[in-house]
């Protein structure tokens, strides 16, 4: 019987990728392990995936404290998704202590209980931003708390590997913004701005931005693991991202087209959106009001993500999902959330 633990289970991919592992996996049960009150304040569109197979168990816990809680199955499969991810949203001692600490953790339960098997999800934040394209050879040079924190996850996690390498498998995942039903991040909040018509561009038309649908993510993870095993590797680094990365201008294509609207998306200088962003996030933030005009969301619009699949590519990754039916199936699974 073959049992996954997915850390950091609860959330947005954790989720999706339990049941992959239940339909095209070969697994029977997994165990989704987080926060209780992550797992009682899910993102929509969560309780419905997770109450509909008993094969799906919650178990609360956290991993930023040793792990003492013990299955009663042999583990074959440990997802580590557990992670402070959100910028803005969180003090950088907090992306250190949930990031680095969960990696401890999760490395020294799965040797506790004898997992060789470990998916990693970090980010392409480690790589900075920068117009040129980048891919799994590139240099990393994190210039935020996450990307730091994520950084040195993967390197926590490539010591537990060579504690037993010729016994053990390790799989780092890099991926870009990943989007789909029920997200609520950045691309629900780009899409919502585009129907609803306060989206504007700021010389940033051709500005790429490096994203994944989630349900392409869960498809090139086990596909990974299992290419590697038959190529007897004990290890893979790779970059998950559409290639090549779409523009600020495809994805607004795609939005129109999908939802079948027409947007003439007006060109507002950069200085005066980013100044207008600071002026209501001078109001805002005292009064707790949550808005879409972040200073911290209008400087990334104009920065790059131009991250290569150089791994996938290399190895002849078949793609699922163009941005195109990626939008159209998550348009299907969750109409709400495209009006």
């Amino acid at each position: 019987m073959n049992t996954a633990v997915i850390f950091g289970g609860s959330g947005f991919i954790g989720v999706f990728f339990a049941k992959h592992l239940l339909a095209v996996g070969g697994f029977q049960k997994v165990y989704l392990f987080d926060k209780e009150q992550v797992a009682s304040k899910p993102f929509p569109y969560r309780t419905g995936l997770v109450n509909e197979t008993a094969q799906i168990v919650e178990v609360n816990g956290d991993v930023r404290t040793a792990i003492s809680w013990r299955p009663d199955e042999p583990i074959t499969l440990i997802a580590n998704f557990a992670a402070i991810h959100r910028e803005p949203g969180h003090n950088t001692n907090e992306y250190y202590e949930t990031n680095l600490l969960g990696a401890e953790h999760v490395c020294s339960w799965a040797e506790a209980v004898d997992c060789r098997d470990i998916i990693f999800t970090s980010s392409i934040s480690p790589y900075g931003p920068g117009e040129q394209q980048k891919d799994e050879s590139s240099l990393p040079v994190p210039v935020t708390a996450y990307g730091g924190s994520k950084l040195v996850a993967e390197k926590i996690h490539q010591i537990w590997l060579n504690g037993k390498p010729t016994e053990r498998n390790l799989v780092i995942v890099r991926p870009g913004v990943v989007f789909g039903p029920g997200e609520g991040g950045n691309v629900s909040r780009f899409i919502r701005a585009v129907l609803r018509r306060y989206f504007f561009f700021t010389g940033n038309r051709h500005t790429r931005k490096a994203g994944i649908y989630v349900k392409e993510l869960c498809c090139a993870m086990l596909w990974v693991l299992v290419q590697q095993k038959q190529a007897q590797r004990n290890m893979s680094l790779f970059n998950m991202t559409m290639t090549p990365a779409p523009s600020l201008e495809e994805y607004v294509a795609t939005v129109c087209e999908v939802a079948r609207i027409k947007r003439k998306i007006p060109t507002v200088p950069y200085p005066l959106l980013l100044a207008a962003a600071y002026t209501i996030d001078l109001f805002a933030r005292p009064l707790k009001i949550k808005h879409p005009f972040s200073p911290v969301r209008i400087k990334k619009l104009v920065s790059s993500n131009n991250i290569q699949p150089g791994f996938l590519i290399a190895n002849k990754y078949p793609y699922h999902y163009t941005l195109e039916t990626a939008f159209r199936d998550w348009q299907e699974d969750c109409p709400k959330e495209w009006q």
